[in-house]
């Protein structure tokens, strides 16, 4: 199991861009924690579990393997649907638009304009 969430845990950082020291900054950890957790020497505590779950945005199940989707959780993600669900639905619709720009930005690395194919 711990060899299994190590490569979870990598795989994720990876794909949110992350070097070991800035998940370790975002957790409170320091950066060789993480190695030990992503190599399996070391599993997490219960309570750095969190940590990691909620700087990665995803739910603790997600980082276990008891889930194999990763839903947006924690809470960055809370206080968008809070903000979402108080919006009128233009400014929803707005927000979507924007998300999308800006999650292809992520995956690019840059912005694609109106008449950019």
């Amino acid at each position: 199991m711990a060899r299994e969430f190590g490569e979870r845990l990598r795989t994720l950082r990876g794909s949110k861009d992350l070097s070991q020291s800035e998940l370790a900054m975002k957790c409170g950890l320091i950066p060789s924690a993480i190695s030990h957790f992503e190599s399996g020497r070391r599993a997490p505590s219960s309570s750095n579990l969190q940590k990691l779950a909620d700087a990665l945005a995803v739910t603790v199940d997600y980082l276990l393997g008891r889930t194999m989707l990763p839903h947006a959780a924690g809470p960055i993600a809370e206080q968008l649907l809070r903000d979402f669900e108080r919006m009128a639905s233009k400014e929803q619709e707005d927000l979507a638009r924007f998300a999308q720009v800006l999650s292809e930005k992520g995956r690019t690395g840059r912005f694609r304009g109106n008449n950019e194919p």
